[in-house]
């Protein structure tokens, strides 16, 4: 009998993790330390200098250390991927994992914090007095509702960008995602019927930048455990009553009748076949639990001929995977030293996310995507993260909005990613 396939990974993957050296992630030096005087330049009595001219003019730290190109990436470990509560150390893989992407796509130095705290305030405090520190801030893996005060009073009080990829990394590729599925299905998005299966941070974010690119609120069904989410109901957070539709509908059968779009952002195998041939003609489906969907795509084709799927596994066409904006994002942000990111530059990196999908693939994209090509249409929505593009066309679609937005602090440097 054949040892389970599911056994063998689990253990590549720790081996990964643990050979040869524990971790993922490592400091390196970007200045020579071999001789007497080049110790004598990196610390004392050498280092005094750059301290002085810091002290003169703030702003020089961006030129004497690597503050402009350092972005940490935090979590208090409350909502760790698909696995929940299982605090600060648990979630420290995956935080080393987002600095080692930053690293990989976007050449950006990145270093993991792990918070243990006992309040929301002794978080953001900490977090806050530490910020300076860095670039930027990337908020990871924190559970809703907290999510949305943390990052709200960390953009009050720091002063270099806070963005909590899990609500705004997911809403950007989904929304670039959907504008292409919605433009091939030949439809509006200001007249589509959406149905999101979550309402947790993605879910929320999800919808408010959909919004954002031009759906109707009110044409937004949103359901959490308990069902539809309704004016009724009087046990939602404030930002579920933001969702609270007006309606008699209580089930998801009940509001993806004639539905166009469904996004999924809860759990596996919760899309049954017998619902989705219940939506309209030409539908979309993002069903993006991991590592299983909603419905697995090989039932919902089977169903509906019709449909544009995407899912958050890369071994399925129109993976919406995160690591399509969050590096640019922040290359672009700290490359003019955004003081946040906002909806502008957010728009920004949606639209040029999902304008390089409609461009011819070059050829080694598609080798390493393993697939004989690659056309806007269907089964390609979305660019592949391998795509070496996306880094000058997201970082600079990003720096230049927030250079026109009025919140960077320099402007684009001459020649920026050309």
């Amino acid at each position: 009998m054949s040892e389970d396939p599911r056994n063998d990974f689990r253990q590549q993957a720790l081996d990964y993790h643990a050979l040869p050296t524990p971790g993922k992630i490592e400091i390196a030096l970007t200045k020579p330390a071999d001789s007497a005087k080049d110790l004598a330049l990196a610390y004392s009595p050498g280092v005094a200098e750059p301290v002085r001219e810091i002290a003169q003019n703030v702003e020089n730290v961006y030129k004497y250390t690597s503050k402009g190109n350092m972005v940490a990436v935090i979590s208090n470990g409350t909502a760790i991927l698909g696995l929940g509560n299982l605090g600060p150390m648990a979630s420290k893989p995956v935080m080393e994992g987002k600095s080692l992407l930053f690293k990989r796509f976007a050449g950006l130095d990145s270093i993991d914090i792990e918070v243990k705290h006992r309040t929301i305030d002794e978080f953001i405090d900490t977090v806050a007095n530490i910020s300076d520190t860095f670039g930027g801030i990337n908020l990871e893996d924190i559970k809703a509702p907290d999510c949305f005060e943390i990052e709200r009073r960390l953009i009050e009080r720091c002063d270099v960008p806070v963005f909590h990829d899990d609500q705004h990394g997911t809403a950007i590729v989904t929304a670039a995602g959907m504008l292409n599925a919605i433009e091939l299905q030949g439809k509006e998005l200001k007249d589509a019927r959406i149905v999101c299966l979550g309402a947790g941070a993605a879910a929320i974010a999800c919808m408010e930048l959909l919004i954002k690119c031009g759906a109707m609120r009110e044409k937004i069904y949103m359901l959490d455990r308990k069902g539809v989410i309704h004016t009724r109901r009087d046990d939602l957070n404030e930002y579920k009553e933001l969702f609270a539709n007006n309606t008699d509908m209580r089930t998801l059968e009940d509001v993806i009748e004639g539905a166009d779009l469904f996004l999924g952002v809860s759990g596996p195998n919760l899309l049954e076949p017998e619902s989705l041939k219940l939506m309209a003609d030409n539908p979309i489906v993002f069903a993006c639990s991991n590592p299983d969907p909603e419905i697995k795509p090989e039932l919902a084709h089977a169903v509906r001929s019709d449909l544009i799927m995407g899912t958050g596994r890369s071994d399925y066409p129109n993976q919406v995977n995160n690591v399509l904006c969050f590096p640019f994002i922040f290359r672009g942000a700290l490359d003019v030293r955004a003081s946040e990111i906002n909806d502008e530059m957010k728009l920004a990196a949606v639209d040029a996310i999902r304008q390089l999908a409609k461009e011819e693939v070059p050829a080694d994209v598609i080798t390493a995507a393993g697939v004989e090509s690659l056309t806007f249409g269907k089964d390609y929505i979305i660019p592949k993260p391998m795509d070496p593009r996306l880094l000058p066309r997201v970082a600079k679609a990003v720096a230049q909005a927030a250079v026109d937005s009025g919140v960077a602090r320099i402007d684009l440097p001459e020649n920026y990613m050309v």
